[in-house]
């Protein structure tokens, strides 16, 4: 019998050239997922995110996660990396997470949860007294992770068009 190790899981804060190149990266595979996952995300990712609209956003992604109100975190297996997710303010009290994504091939190491718990940490220390986030029906095991990891379902937390209500779940956590 042949004992094989598993790959160690680091995470840390994307704040280099590099570390932000392999985060932008891993978004745009993210985007693709959801483009290819169903026709209803392919149409809110069209809707949401466009291609141009996506390419300033990877562009604009340091500062619009800035410290101290955001962070963005890179989460590497065996020093590959191989998943993301990130922060920022919505208001004083109110952090949103974005973009968390764990490349397929990474899936069942624990990669979105230590994400997640990772940034629900760096929120609580920054100050933040709640964590709102939102995702797709269709993503059903993000949002099993999410109610596993504290997070309740609400309504919106900002303005979305009506049509694509029925389409999201929205999450909150208390910090």
């Amino acid at each position: 019998m042949t004992i094989t190790d598993q790959p160690t899981l680091m995470l840390r804060a994307a704040t280099d050239a590099d570390d932000l190149a392999q985060v932008q990266q891993l978004c745009w595979e993210y985007r693709s997922h959801l483009m290819q996952n169903s026709p209803i995300d392919a149409k809110l990712t069209e809707t949401f995110y466009p291609d141009p609209v996506y390419r300033q956003l990877m562009e604009d992604l340091p500062k619009l996660h800035a410290r101290p109100g955001g962070v963005i975190l890179l989460a590497s297996l065996g020093g590959r990396a191989v998943g993301c997710g990130m922060t920022h303010a919505l208001s004083p009290d109110t952090a949103e997470i974005k973009r968390v994504f764990t490349a397929p091939d990474a899936r069942g190491h624990g990669v979105a949860r230590a994400l997640i718990t990772a940034l629900l940490d760096q929120a609580r220390a920054d100050g933040f007294s709640r964590a709102v986030l939102d995702t797709s029906v269709n993503l059903g095991p993000a949002r099993a992770l999410y109610t596993s990891l504290g997070f309740r379902e609400r309504g919106p937390y900002q303005d979305i068009p009506e049509d694509v209500l029925p389409h999201l779940v929205f999450f909150e956590a208390l910090l």
